[in-house]
């Protein structure tokens, strides 16, 4: 199995809608799927004006996910919701991920394009929160090589969800 990313365009935005109403990634994405709310979210970093990288996940040359991650820093209440829990280095990461294509969960599909998104994101530190009743969640990180660091009380993305998370971080790369 080829696993790849590619920048997300606007062409994308259909697609990525589709995934988003999938019961699985619907649970733990909690996001409007509709194509105004989806330009809203994604256009600015689309046309570079937001620094979060968006990714199309591409299994053997097919869209069957997305990954996007973004600087910490960049998101300061985020990072003064996860402070209490774990310590933030200046230049940590996070980054989301899901699987689109069903037929291709529970396959390794997930920690494939995390470790590309690890890879493009260097050497620099990752924290990852995810929700507790989520280990198909967790499994990715573990996967990709994140440990467990903290159990976290956040604001869940779907407000049916109680605050319960597990936060996993990649400690920075020594050079």
């Amino acid at each position: 199995m080829d696993v790849t990313l590619r920048p997300l365009t606007r062409d994308d935005l259909i697609l990525l809608g589709a995934w988003l109403r999938e019961p699985v990634v619907q649970e733990w994405w909690h996001e409007d799927d509709a194509p105004e709310a989806l330009e809203h979210r994604y256009g600015a970093a689309i046309d570079g004006r937001d620094p979060t990288a968006l990714r199309i996940g591409l299994v053997d040359g097919a869209p069957a996910g997305f990954v996007q991650w973004y600087r910490l820093a960049d998101e300061p209440e985020y990072v003064a919701e996860l402070a209490p829990f774990v310590p933030i280095p200046a230049d940590a990461w996070s980054l989301d991920y899901l699987v689109g294509d069903a037929a291709l969960r529970r396959r390794g599909v997930g920690t494939a394009f995390v470790r590309a998104a690890l890879a493009e994101i260097g050497a620099a530190p990752v924290v990852v929160p995810v929700h507790a009743r989520n280990p198909g969640s967790a499994g990715v990180l573990r996967g990709a090589g994140f440990r467990l660091a903290a159990e976290a009380q956040l604001e869940p993305d779907n407000p049916a969800h109680s605050r319960d998370h597990l936060v996993f971080v990649r400690a920075a790369l020594s050079a």
